[in-house]
């Protein structure tokens, strides 16, 4: 999860540009108001990241009038003001939070809100306005965060070079395994994040054995040991933006299946990079891995979509899966990662972030994408 300011605040310049497209998207869907309280929806808006609190912050953005963020008066000094951007709206401990925001809104015909929004408050928030449908401000921001400028596909790119530097220090051997369990692994691999000029870590996930069979397994007590797979799945946020990328490394040489199962998973992942062309379907691009894994016999042991979008928050839009038919388009970043478990046995995943581009898919992740084999 996103650490509350973890984001250095941009340009006032950015928040105005971004806001007025907020504007011309509300125009464009009929949508009074935009209310944003937790998620990211916010800081992209404005820079500030709220704390997850049982009081009320809410960025409240009418069509035709001045933003204005409403924040616990005890918050307000964590705000970075922008000019022209949002007016501050402190809130005192007698005073009712709600009602504030309400009445900033007005009486709109439709407000759209955060799609993180606490049920509590929107619970508390429908009785003042009666009047009003409500629906997502997904259908606003979404499409906007979707699309990375320049400044944050390189924000996205330096973040994968630092896991990349990580996965390359892994497949080197020079990051122990044998004898150590999971979690120490995993508590390793965190470490280092954070030194590679990562903020926060958001997953480390270590598998080894039959516990790379579970996609999301949760690293523990189980003690890694020589001749089996294990499958390293880490990532975190870097100046905002999120890195994620999986490799997998052999210690000893593994089984005949289990080499050839990795041949078809690298196969399926190359192809997949290759389609994620502009103006390819997703569902196409996921169609690529998923064909070429259950040509080979494997298809029942591919469980998940091929890939995830990708930036300030580690899963957003777009979604590379079967019936997301939204054509990709210059700057969606996303995950290409397909994966074979089969279970009680092994698992393997091979995972990238790739960014659509004119000039054809731009991969993120660089270190060797082979099934690397340590001695042990």
């Amino acid at each position: 999860m996103q650490t509350p300011g973890a984001l250095s605040p941009l340009p006032t310049l950015v928040y105005l540009d971004r806001l007025a497209r907020a504007r011309a998207e509300m125009t464009r869907l009929g949508i009074d108001v935009l209310l944003l309280s937790l998620g990211l929806d916010l800081p992209y808006l404005t820079g500030y990241h709220a704390m997850p609190l049982e009081r009320l912050t809410m960025l409240v953005v009418p069509r035709d009038r001045e933003a204005t963020l409403v924040i616990p008066r005890l918050e307000a000094p964590r705000v970075s003001e922008q000019p022209g951007v949002f007016s501050l709206r402190p809130w005192g401990e007698t005073e009712n939070p709600v009602e504030i925001v309400s009445a900033l809104a007005g009486r709109p015909r439709i407000a759209a809100i955060g799609d993180q929004t606490w049920a509590r408050f929107l619970v508390d928030l429908l009785p003042l306005m009666p009047s009003t449908t409500f629906r997502r401000a997904v259908d606003v921001v979404g499409a906007m965060r979707m699309v990375k400028d320049a400044a944050e596909v390189e924000a996205l790119r330096a973040a994968g070079s630092a896991v990349d530097r990580i996965a390359a220090d892994l497949q080197a051997g020079r990051i122990p395994l044998v004898g150590r369990t999971e979690a120490q692994v995993s508590a390793d691999l965190g470490a280092r994040i954070i030194a590679e000029g990562h903020q926060v870590v958001n997953f480390a996930i270590v598998a080894a054995g039959e516990n790379a069979a579970s996609p999301h397994h949760t690293p523990g007590a189980r003690v890694i040991r020589g001749g089996e797979v294990v499958l390293c799945d880490f990532g975190g946020t870097m100046n905002g933006y999120c890195s994620d990328i999986t490799r997998c490394v052999s210690l000893g040489t593994p089984p005949a299946e289990v080499l050839a199962a990795y041949d078809v998973l690298q196969a399926a992942q190359e192809a997949s990079v290759r389609a994620a062309a502009v103006g390819t379907a997703c569902e196409d691009v996921d169609r690529a891995a998923r064909r070429i894994i259950a040509e080979a016999g494997f298809g029942e042991y591919f469980v998940h979509r091929t890939g995830h979008g990708i930036g300030m928050d580690a899963h957003e839009d777009p979604y590379i899966v079967e019936g997301n038919r939204s054509p990709l388009v210059a700057g969606h970043a996303f995950s290409i990662e397909p994966g074979i478990y089969v279970p009680g046995r092994w698992g393997m995943r091979l995972e990238d972030i790739v960014v659509a581009s004119h000039s054809g898919p731009d991969p993120l992740n660089r270190v060797d994408h082979s099934l690397v084999v340590l001695d042990v």
